[in-house]
């Protein structure tokens, strides 16, 4: 990794995780008030660019990065990292939200292993008959209203011969996963491929219009290339 001594940088968190994990870099957290907040912000900081780096379902955090930047004029470039796609082996099943997972599950009781956000979880009380195993970075509390449900709390990145050990003792039979893309949890996926587990996958929402690259040197590229145009905010 490359350091970079000649930026001024400012990382902004949502707020969700209690302990976000150590960053080289000043940070913020909690929201800004919807788009024209984030447009306030944007001009008394006078900053000259704004990254959104958000997670790929971060729907809302984007929509409102891409009117900020509209506003205020500050150039705007979206780091998406590219979907897993499915190949041999995967038995996926792509459903459009939570619920739609809760009802992908059918009626017969099964062992289900559910690595989405503590703030997602409510949909599974309605399928009280299935055991669920729940990992999430922060404790699920109060815990959901079921008689089968065990609680993990971890954080990324994940090996794949842990997450077949923690399936395997569990005695998973359906994994319910974001489509987050990357390597940091992707282990999962390979282990439910391995095990021959059942994979019911949230689809992405569709990224917002602007410029999208995919790596961190893209948009390193795409930032230094933006400072030397004569658009950018105090060029």
């Amino acid at each position: 990794m490359v350091v970079r001594s000649d930026l001024d940088v400012m990382l902004s968190f949502a707020g969700r995780t209690a302990t976000p994990a150590r960053q080289p870099a000043p940070y913020r957290s909690g929201g800004f008030g919807g788009a024209t907040g984030l447009a306030d912000y944007l001009v008394r900081e006078r900053f000259d660019i704004l990254i959104d780096a958000t997670h790929p379902y971060a729907a809302a955090i984007s929509a409102n990065a891409v009117t900020a930047a509209g506003l205020t004029n500050v150039p705007l470039v979206l780091l998406k990292r590219p979907s897993w796609q499915a190949v041999a082996g995967d038995r996926w099943t792509e459903v459009s939200n939570v619920p739609a997972a809760v009802q992908a599950l059918g009626n017969p009781p099964r062992r289900v292993f559910v690595t989405l956000g503590r703030n997602e979880l409510k949909p599974f009380a309605r399928a009280p008959q299935h055991h669920y195993l729940f990992r999430s970075v922060d404790p699920v509390d109060p815990p959901l209203p079921l008689p089968q449900a065990t609680y993990v709390t971890a954080r990324g990145p994940f090996a794949e011969a842990d997450e077949r050990a923690l399936m395997s003792a569990h005695r998973i039979d359906v994994v319910i996963a974001k489509n987050s893309g990357g390597t940091a949890t992707y282990a999962k996926m390979i282990a439910a491929r391995t095990l021959g587990v059942d994979v019911i996958m949230l689809r992405r929402p569709p990224a917002p219009e602007g410029p999208i690259v995919e790596t961190i040197d893209d948009a390193l590229a795409w930032l230094d290339h933006a400072l030397t145009s004569p658009t950018a905010r105090g060029v």
